[in-house]
């Protein structure tokens, strides 16, 4: 018995060690690929992991000599902008679903998750001829048709915060004087931040990395976000695979160290809302 446990053991850990192999693979052949020069990314050495002779050459071209750090600076306004708006939005919205009752509410919730679902590429023609008319193309309002893509998941994650906070302290507070306003930005606010946290979070990184809608709305130069500016890495010949690998692990980095630092308050927020009590 113990030894068919020991081998179910293994089996499982195996399992997990080629998972994880799998999932981190690709981004440590990006990173090593970002040493090579041209000569190692095609040829012989192609299929290498580690360079003969590693090179900054292509941190120093996307530094220095490209776009990349004004698109990484316009993805932090973006981003930052989308998050902050989405997040009071999406508050207001979830604490009166969660609290009110009112005809329709599950019909606006059935919206709102199929507003989630919708195919992006379909509502990207309409924008852009808002955005023309006008006259709100290459600019920082490219957050707004951000915030459409993030607001309804948003809604979602903070509605289930909110439902897990007992009523009677709302109540308490309405008998010491408290408004509606005054309860949700005070007590009920508090209380929820492991869930407004998390949908910050996801809402940073989902506006961090969109495309398609920046590379529609954004043309000029000056106003493209990171993926837009790492996709332009090309010339016409080719594809500048190394400073691709190089952009891609600057612009990385910083969600990455955003996660690592608050990877315990994403999965208090994920776990909290993941119960109902």
């Amino acid at each position: 018995m113990t030894g068919r446990k020991s081998y179910a053991q293994i089996v499982v850990w195996v399992i997990i060690a080629a998972f994880l192999f799998l999932n981190v693979f690709p981004f440590l052949w990006t990173l090593t690929t970002s040493f090579k020069p041209s000569t190692e990314i095609f040829g012989r050495d192609a299929l290498r992991l580690i360079s003969r002779s590693p090179t900054m050459e292509n941190y120093t071209t996307v530094l220095f000599e490209k776009n990349i750090p004004r698109s990484i600076q316009n993805s932090f306004i973006v981003a930052g902008i989308t998050t902050l708006y989405v997040i009071v939005v999406a508050s207001m919205s979830a604490y009166i679903i969660a609290r009110f009752s009112f005809r329709g509410k599950g019909l606006l919730m059935g919206l709102i998750l199929g507003i989630a679902m919708f195919p992006q590429m379909i509502v990207v023609g309409p924008t852009f001829m808002m955005f023309y008319r006008l006259g709100l193309l290459n600019s920082y309002w490219v957050s707004l048709p951000f915030s459409t893509i993030t607001l309804p998941s948003a809604v979602w994650i903070m509605v289930t915060h909110f439902r897990r906070i007992p009523i009677s302290i709302e109540e308490a507070a309405k008998i010491d004087g408290c408004s509606v306003w005054r309860t949700l930005w005070q007590i009920v606010f508090p209380i929820a931040a492991p869930g407004v946290f998390v949908t910050a979070i996801i809402t940073f990184i989902a506006a961090w990395n969109e495309y398609l809608l920046t590379a529609t709305l954004n043309v000029d130069l000056n106003y493209h976000t990171a993926p837009v500016a790492i996709n332009a890495l090309r010339t016409q010949f080719g594809i500048l695979w190394g400073e691709i690998t190089a952009a891609t692990i600057v612009v990385v980095i910083p969600t990455l160290i955003i996660v690592l630092i608050f990877q315990k308050q994403i999965v208090a927020g994920l776990t909290k809302g993941a119960v109902k009590e």
